[in-house]
């Protein structure tokens, strides 16, 4: 019998070929909510398996609790697309490639996450980044296909860095493993401290760029922003809420190999300066956006800048610290755009100077945005607020003048999106220039991932906070 990972990444690609020859909307939609639906009852049902290899796949600490975030972001999203997806104004044929699209992202998604393989997991992140190109096209005018194109060649030069890391990093260790176990994870990383310590650090520099491209981290990360604003609404969420934390997660599994020798440079001052650069860049470019979806893309870039820092501090408060912040970004940033795609299409235009008073026009919407927009600001009681806590205090006890670069970038940040929050919510109503409509199946994911992302920030469940201590020991 085929086990249970290696269903989780091929069930969203035999989705994407059922879905490739429907045409109809209707129909569409609901197959493709009910192969999110199985996706996510397949991620729980991983947290009953023992960790461990599974033929290419791995089960274990650090993943675990991603793939199940993946796939809640995954259903709560595929919900909101059937809601939105008519007034994009496709033809059957881009409602074909579209749901296709997003499955094949999906499967690439899970099987990045799940990967012991380091050639494995650069063909998952490759098919990821094919299949949202393709969906950041799918409106085919002159800004979609530009904002397509940069994002082919951009994330497609770092990817190509992150294949030459990958090949130095076999090289380092062939002498010492078995070919067929000369990829792994776990066998690379038992065998790290015996390899060739300049190779390990060129590896890793190309291995960080490489996947720092696609995970938004200065300087590649100008695809970001035009890839949120010109593709279709729903793909926003996925985007920032799963791309970014696959790459992500690649460079900690690097990390923690590298950092498995003695002799190796120190990896922790290069994730440090990208991702304080990160949140510097993204907190002063949002006083210059006026379109509402590439401002909360450059908050994207700042948010995987802030867990990049967190992670160069190194040391298990702040690698948690890190993981948190990637979780509470996922959750609240996909109840932003779930907010804001509504409201662009309620106002029809997604121009921030266009959406405004919402609280006055649509409370639930307005309330729900203006809790989502203070949430990723860090205020809390969210999750955010924790981790963005947790990462100033691990640096205040590490680097404390970095600490205080990091304070103020953040507080550039949340003014900025304090005052787009007073101005999107709570200023004079623009009117609307379409019905609402299907309100429950935008409105309940949005309140869900709030839900969620509170409740996180009050009370984790014990099991959640035990699987990411022991992967914030794994990373190191």
């Amino acid at each position: 019998m085929m086990p249970l990972p290696w269903i989780m990444v091929f069930f969203p690609w035999v989705g994407a070929l059922i879905l490739l020859a429907l045409p109809r909307l209707r129909i569409a939609v609901v197959v493709n909510i009910g192969c999110a639906a199985v996706s996510f009852a397949l991620a729980l049902a991983l947290f009953t398996l023992p960790h461990g290899e599974q033929g290419w796949t791995r089960i274990d600490a650090l993943n675990l609790p991603f793939v199940l975030l993946a796939s809640f972001v995954a259903l709560t999203t595929s919900i909101f697309s059937a809601a939105t997806l008519a007034a994009e104004g496709f033809d059957h044929w881009r409602i074909r490639a579209y749901h296709g699209a997003f499955q094949v992202f999906l499967g690439a998604q899970y099987l990045a996450l799940l990967s012991d393989n380091l050639g494995v997991l650069w063909v998952a992140i490759e098919i990821a980044t094919l299949a949202s190109v393709l969906m950041v096209a799918m409106h085919r005018t002159p800004a979609a296909m530009e904002a397509a194109w940069k994002f082919f060649m951009l994330c497609g030069f770092g990817i190509a860095l992150a294949l030459f890391g990958t090949i130095l990093l076999y090289s380092a260790a062939q002498a010492l493993l078995v070919p067929e176990t000369g990829l792994s994870w776990v066998a690379l990383k038992r065998v790290a401290a015996r390899c060739d310590a300049d190779t390990l650090n060129l590896a890793f520099v190309f291995l960080l760029v490489g996947y720092g491209t696609k995970a938004g981290l200065v300087p590649l990360h100008s695809w970001l922003p035009d890839a949120h604003a010109e593709g279709p609404i729903a793909i926003s969420a996925v985007l920032s809420g799963l791309l970014l934390n696959a790459a992500m997660l690649a460079v900690l599994r690097a990390k923690a190999i590298v950092g498995a020798h003695p002799d190796t440079l120190a990896v922790g001052p290069l994730l440090m300066a990208l991702g304080l650069a990160s949140v510097l860049l993204a907190s002063l470019a949002l006083w210059r956006r006026r379109d509402a979806r590439r401002f909360f893309g450059w908050s994207s870039i700042e948010h995987m800048g802030i867990a990049a820092f967190a992670f160069g501090i190194g040391g298990p408060a702040a690698t948690l610290a890190g993981l948190l912040h990637m979780i509470g970004h996922s959750l609240v940033k996909s109840a932003i755009f779930f907010g804001i795609g509504r409201a662009a299409q309620q106002k029809g235009s997604q121009k921030l100077a266009d959406i405004s008073g919402l609280v006055a026009s649509d409370p639930w919407l307005g309330w729900g945005l203006a809790l989502a927009i203070g949430a990723i600001a860090g205020l809390p009681p969210f999750l955010l607020f924790a981790s963005e806590y947790a990462v100033l205090n691990a640096a205040m006890a590490a680097q404390p003048w970095l600490a205080v670069v990091l304070a103020l970038g953040l507080v550039v940040a949340m003014t900025a999106l304090i005052h787009t929050l007073q101005a999107l919510c709570f200023s004079a109503a623009t009117p609307d220039v379409a019905p609402a409509g299907h309100g429950l199946a935008v409105l309940v994911p949005l309140w869900l991932h709030l839900a969620v992302a509170l409740l996180l920030g009050l009370a984790m469940p014990l099991l959640f906070s035990s699987f990411l201590k022991a992967a914030a020991g794994m990373i190191g």
